[in-house]
């Protein structure tokens, strides 16, 4: 449904309850948990900021933004879609993507199916013009830094190479055992 300025509306059916999404990139994130109780601890003050009852918290721990495939974020999508909750929040609009296609798709994907995403960090209504153009504008901020640290570690890695340090995880063979292999 929309409204007369074009902007999709709820359906009448759809719970005003919200669903977190947390992501890290790393394991080590992943397992010293700061970063993860940092985004949960926003989304669970802009909620209660709002009055947005949280439905459920979903965590994709040491994965990547480069795509869309991630199992946490696959099930909130589908709560979405199915009408469970009207609001996707995010502490930061890099947890949730990290190109420009794919946070169009999410946004288009949202207005087509009637819920909302909620970017903690840009405090903008993506719904309208000026919203929207924000939070595009920080998605390709988002998409240029991915792009530019995978340019800066294979900088210094070619550069340690060249320096003769031997890159990767050390043997962890017996060199006798190796010897006889």
């Amino acid at each position: 449904m929309t409204t007369p300025q074009g902007r999709s509306r709820k359906p009448a059916n759809r719970p005003m309850v919200a669903i977190g999404y947390l992501r890290v990139s790393t394991d080590g994130q992943a397992e010293s948990g700061a970063g993860m109780a940092a985004q949960r601890a926003t989304i669970v003050t802009e909620c209660q900021h709002r009055g947005l009852p949280l439905l459920e918290m979903a965590e994709d721990a040491g994965l990547s933004a480069k795509t869309l495939d991630r199992p946490a974020l696959a099930g909130a999508l589908a709560r979405l879609e199915a009408g469970e909750a009207a609001v996707l929040v995010v502490a930061k609009l890099d947890r949730l993507a990290r190109s420009v296609a794919d946070f169009a798709n999410l946004v288009r994907l949202a207005e087509r199916q009637g819920w909302a995403v909620l970017a903690c960090d840009l405090g903008v209504d993506m719904t309208t013009p000026t919203g929207g153009l924000l939070a595009n504008v920080t998605a390709s901020v988002a998409e240029w830094e991915r792009k530019i640290i995978g340019t800066r570690t294979r900088e210094a890695l070619a550069a340690r190479k060249a320096a003769g340090v031997r890159l990767g995880r050390p043997r962890q063979l017996d060199p006798a055992v190796a010897d006889r292999i």
